[in-house]
């Protein structure tokens, strides 16, 4: 009975309050338990350290963060924290903002912004995105969907005002809109800047994603691109740009190069692309299929990923009907933070993504335009696999004799080298009290506990703007 009494005050850890008898009477505890380990203490930085830091990043720079630990319990509220100051930094911010959300109609005021100046042949055009912004139905709890809607390459004032009257057509309420105008200059450039991936609408859809994450009135987990025509060219590219961000895209009449827009990316995005079949010019058709064959074959190899609904509509040319992409696409919600991706790291416009999902390159190889990362998670191991790629052409159009217009390519993969990644890592991702490990292409690069610190929420709140990915850790790896 007196060992019984000991053992239950030894599990309380209250042996002190027990009797004497027990304790003098009870054994010497067992010295082959493992030591406990001490519980991290939060130091974070000031406010005013985070907001010059925000501040600082916002305008293009980055300024270095005081040195900070942060405890593991303390990561819920420490979130919470990091986005209060970056949402501060960002009011604070001389910027163009988003309106107030107003419901959508006919009468619906125009915006607009002022973006960085387009370039073209050595000269400067203006560069001003007039835009609606309006909802559709009552708000739900979590906030509204967001759509951003891409008009065609018509002229540009008819083709906005039908992106408006098509927006309060579709049955997708409740619903958020983004409908812009092409911010292009007038006259001789046109052509040439009527897209929707050149450098200043990278700027005009960053803006967007993180004023929206900001705002009490969008669903960070519930935003769609989709668009018409030359909109659905951008929407297919910018798809596979920002996959990271988006619940689902939706091209209509479109029908990109994979090489424009890698369906890779595509795993944690509900993908609908609808052409009609005799939509033969540019090869519209043709390479929609081609984006139908590589989605069925990725989402044969990863079962439960890479869902689609490719169309390529019998009898239909250039319009199809448009109202069955909003409702496909409202279905899906995003996964922030997967615990398998497929990435390829590609430029559009020069540009290239600071990260995506948890993974951001601080040095990539030289001379290699594009590097495969391949994630999975399992228990505590981080399993990467890390390549470059170069297209070799396969089909080339004989049609257009004018361009060269590559339909179709081979992909050859190589172990990249030279390179250094951060990969981010939280509590959702694996368990951060025990230790991870770390391959990189079968090699382990990385054994060992990985500490919580306050500067990688906050480092990471600034690379990502993304409420869904506040990082608390972080691991450096070369490979």
């Amino acid at each position: 009975m007196k060992r019984l009494t000991y053992l239950f005050c030894f599990a309380l850890g209250t042996l002190s309050s027990c009797g004497a008898s027990a304790a003098r009477t009870a054994p010497e505890p067992e010295k082959t338990q493992p030591p406990v380990t001490p519980r991290t203490t939060t130091v974070r930085a000031s406010d005013e350290a985070v907001q010059k830091y925000f501040a600082s990043t916002l305008s293009g720079r980055e300024e270095a963060l005081p040195v900070s630990s942060l405890s593991l319990e303390d990561i819920k509220t420490a979130r919470t924290q990091v986005w209060r100051l970056w949402a501060e930094a960002n009011k604070s911010l001389s910027e163009d903002k988003l309106p107030a959300l107003t419901p959508l109609s006919k009468q619906s005021v125009a915006h607009s912004w002022l973006l960085t100046p387009e370039m073209y042949n050595g000269q400067s055009y203006q560069a001003v995105m007039p835009f609606y912004y309006g909802s559709k139905g009552d708000k739900p709890e979590a906030g509204y969907p967001l759509y951003l809607y891409l008009h065609g390459s018509g002229e540009k004032k008819g083709e906005w005002s039908t992106g408006l009257a098509l927006a309060l057509s579709f049955q997708d309420s409740p619903s958020a809109y983004f409908i812009p105008q092409i911010p292009n200059g007038e006259g001789v450039a046109d052509g040439q800047l009527y897209r929707w991936w050149q450098k200043s609408k990278l700027e005009a859809w960053e803006k967007l994603l993180r004023q929206a994450f900001l705002s009490d009135q969008i669903d960070p987990k519930r935003i769609y691109f989709f668009g018409i025509s030359e909109g659905g060219y951008g929407s297919q590219r910018l798809a596979s740009y920002y996959a990271d961000y988006l619940a689902g895209a939706g091209p209509m009449a479109g029908g990109e190069p994979l090489i424009n827009a890698p369906v890779e990316n595509l795993q944690h995005v509900a993908f609908s692309l609808r052409t009609g079949y005799e939509d033969t010019q540019f090869h519209r058709s043709e390479l929609t299929g081609y984006t139908r064959d590589a989605l069925q074959s990725l989402a044969a190899q990863y079962p439960g990923y890479y869902k689609h609904f490719i169309d390529i509509i019998p009898k239909y040319g250039h319009a199809i009907p448009y109202q069955y992409t909003t409702p496909y696409l409202s279905q899906h919600v995003r996964t922030p933070q997967p615990n398998q991706v497929n990435w390829e790291d590609y430029p559009i416009d020069g540009l290239y993504r600071k990260g995506c999902y948890n993974l951001a390159p601080l040095k990539r190889p030289e001379d290699k335009e594009r590097i495969y990362y391949q994630e999975t998670i399992m228990g505590n191991t981080v399993d990467l696999k890390i390549n470059t790629v170069k297209y070799v052409e396969k089909k080339v159009s004989d049609w257009y004799t004018s361009f060269h217009l590559v339909l179709l390519y081979d992909k050859v993969y190589e172990p990249a080298k030279g390179g250094k990644l951060r990969i981010y890592l939280s509590p959702e991702l694996l368990d951060l009290s025990k230790p991870v490990r770390v391959l990189v292409n079968g090699q382990q690069v990385y054994s060992g506990m990985v500490k919580a610190d306050w500067s990688h929420l906050v480092e990471s709140c600034s690379r990502f703007f993304d409420p869904e990915r506040l990082f608390p850790a972080a691991i450096d790896i070369a490979y």
